[in-house]
């Protein structure tokens, strides 16, 4: 038996991950506004850093929440050990 990804999977992965940096985006916007008022390339700037330092738990982080919700996947406490 061969176990492999549905052809869609890392689709829809790549929306969870869209709406994450979305949410990243929004936050660090908000957060720069109240701290102060600044120019337009200094929010550009830190967002895009901070978007790229964050890049490797939005990768995982999405895949993982889209198999939870869309895949099925469940957890069984008699294999937690």
């Amino acid at each position: 038996m061969q176990y492999e990804r549905e052809p869609g999977f890392f689709f829809g992965a790549m929306y969870i991950s869209y709406a994450f940096s979305v949410a990243i985006f929004v936050a660090v916007g908000v957060a720069l506004s109240f701290i102060g008022d600044f120019p337009l390339h200094v929010y550009l700037i830190t967002i895009v850093v901070v978007v790229i330092l964050l890049l490797p738990f939005l990768f995982r982080y999405s895949r993982i929440l889209f198999l939870h919700l869309f895949g099925g996947i469940d957890f069984d406490p008699k294999y937690s050990n």
